[in-house]
């Protein structure tokens, strides 16, 4: 029943809360409790229904790639992705609980090219036109002031940089936060619409998430669930 209970409190990497007026956080949460949220985010089953393996090739990651792994928590997605972008590329965990940051730090079996980044609520904190690829796994729905943080992730990407979006489908489900607690895929299309960003690719392969590819200013285009982006 705990693991139940907080599987319903949100599955969700931990880059949380500001204060702002515009497109806002649907909840907030505490993730100072690294070892808890361990349980949660690193669950054996989780593989079962996150797919990392199919996201990974869907985003067509190459060697030599920078890669930021925004709302970090535990490092699920970002000792995969150290593994993906190989010794000559590299992988910034960010996130706003120092903690979490810590416990990536000392994980077992974590690449040595991954750089940790306390951000602030409102600022990920990541280097001028440097990344490649922003992958934010279950975390977009907590951050406030959403129009403002765009504008931050667009002056971190290189030419052709993409953010990659994964959050939970709306309704009730097996796993995620409560209904109430969903960003919807619709309005997360519509706000990065309204930010002068377009859809480059769309896969359907997650039973309980959405997952959605933008850059700024790119042609729309689509992949299946078992297809893989242009490398770029």
């Amino acid at each position: 029943m705990q693991k139940i209970s907080l599987l319903l409190v949100g599955l969700c990497c931990s880059l949380a809360l500001a204060q702002g007026h515009d497109h806002d956080a649907t909840v907030n949460h505490s993730f100072d409790d690294p070892e808890r949220w361990a349980e949660v985010f690193d669950a054996p089953d989780r593989q079962d229904w996150q797919k990392p393996q199919i996201v990974l090739s869907v985003l067509g990651i190459d060697e030599g790639i920078v890669v930021a792994d925004l709302g970090a928590g535990t490092g699920y997605f970002t000792r995969l992705l150290g593994g993906y972008v190989g010794v000559s590329g590299k992988v910034y965990a960010v996130d706003v609980e120092p903690k979490m940051l810590e416990y990536i730090e000392t994980r077992p079996r974590m690449p040595g090219n991954i750089v940790t980044v306390l951000a602030t609520p409102d600022d990920p904190k990541l280097p001028p036109a440097a990344l490649d690829l922003v992958l934010c796994v279950n975390t977009w729905h907590h951050i406030d002031g959403r129009m403002r943080y765009l504008e931050r992730l667009r002056g971190a990407l290189r030419q052709d940089g993409r953010v990659a979006i994964i959050d939970w489908h709306e309704g009730e489900l097996p796993m995620g936060p409560p209904p109430g607690s969903k960003l919807s895929r619709e309005s997360l299309i519509a706000e990065f619409t309204e930010a002068g960003w377009e859809v480059v690719a769309e896969s359907v392969a997650l039973p309980y998430q959405y997952f959605v590819i933008f850059r700024p200013g790119a042609p729309a285009a689509s992949v299946s669930a078992n297809d893989s982006l242009p490398n770029t």
